[in-house]
């Protein structure tokens, strides 16, 4: 390779070890050229502003200060455009990173696209942020990005009380409602648990590395619609009855790696599911009206029951009906 290459290859070994850190011996045996040379090519990568950390003789990147550099064609940036507007949009709490994200893709745009991708950087930088949130995503993705346990503080069970946990995060996953979750090995419970970031109050980062599994599969996090299935003991069944023109359409899809569908004698089919959380699944057992019903739980049942006699009151009062 010539040394513009092996620059950038010498980049991205660095950054991909930034939790051991790499010697020169070999950074150069990787290369194919001698001590002398890396070091001469370290020198220069400093000079170029890539953030280097030398400790013990072993060369790392500072992750905190980096910034990658990513090559895009027209239309794989605005497709990363539509990405970041549908999560700033949907999202239970809004992300600076996301809207820093969205400044930094506008100019690499041309215009007229420039122009609208800040205007939208600028309109979701108006709404509120909670810093906390953010805090505590920051935590859990560098303890994600290092291999490092997180010490979790949170409403993290069904119960609401506020429990601690040691964490392995695995991953983070968001949900097509807006919701946020980080997958892993809990500590307390010895199990792979999915926990909402909202409900975490505090993350601390421990210096205890930890190693995924290779039996661990995490197809069954990603298959679903909404919702993201938790630990055997955060588990509820819920169970929707659909009516029969959108049967069919209801058949040929996966909603839900849990999913169990039956069809009734009226033509009907029921979708069972079993979710962490069913206030995940509100907003898609909405957009369905008149044509689902809730079966299971009793309580979800009853949540849009109320909210139907709501609605009701206020179209009757609207329209002069008592």
């Amino acid at each position: 390779m010539n040394r513009a290459e092996r620059l950038a290859f010498i980049e991205r070994m660095l950054f991909r070890n930034s939790s051991t850190g790499l010697r020169a011996v070999e950074i150069a045996r990787a290369c194919g050229v001698d001590r002398r040379t890396i070091y001469r090519d370290l020198a220069l990568l400093d000079k170029m502003g890539v953030p280097l950390l030398q400790e013990d003789g072993r060369f790392c990147i500072n992750r905190e200060y980096y910034s990658a550099n990513i090559r895009l064609n027209l239309n794989e940036a605005v497709a990363l455009f539509i990405a970041a507007r549908m999560l700033s949009r949907h999202a239970e709490q809004q992300n600076p990173h996301v809207i820093s994200a969205l400044s930094k893709l506008a100019a690499s745009l041309p215009e007229p696209l420039a122009t609208h991708v800040n205007y939208i950087a600028d309109s979701v930088r108006a709404h509120p942020v909670d810093r906390n949130f953010v805090l505590v995503l920051e935590t859990i993705t560098r303890g994600w990005l290092e291999r490092r346990r997180v010490k979790l503080w949170g409403s993290l069970v069904k119960s609401g009380e506020i429990s601690v946990h040691e964490f392995s995060p695995y991953f983070v996953e968001p949900t097509a409602n807006g919701g946020l979750y980080a997958i892993g090995f809990d500590d307390l419970s010895q199990s792979v648990r999915a926990f909402k970031v909202v409900a975490i109050r505090r993350a601390l980062l421990l210096d205890s590395a930890y190693e995924i599994p290779r039996q661990f599969d995490r197809r069954h996090y990603l298959a679903n619609m909404w919702g993201i299935t938790g630990g055997s003991d955060a588990r509820t069944q819920v169970v929707l009855a659909f009516s029969p023109d959108v049967t069919p359409l209801i058949k040929e899809r996966i909603w839900h790696s849990s999913q169990r569908i039956e069809t009734l004698d009226d033509k009907r089919c029921t979708l069972t599911v079993q979710v962490n959380d069913w206030h995940d699944l509100l907003p898609w057992i909405r957009s369905w009206g008149a044509q689902v019903e809730v079966l299971e739980p009793l309580a979800l049942r009853r949540e849009l029951a109320d909210e139907a006699a709501r609605v009701a009151a206020v179209y009757n009062t609207a329209a002069g009906v008592r």
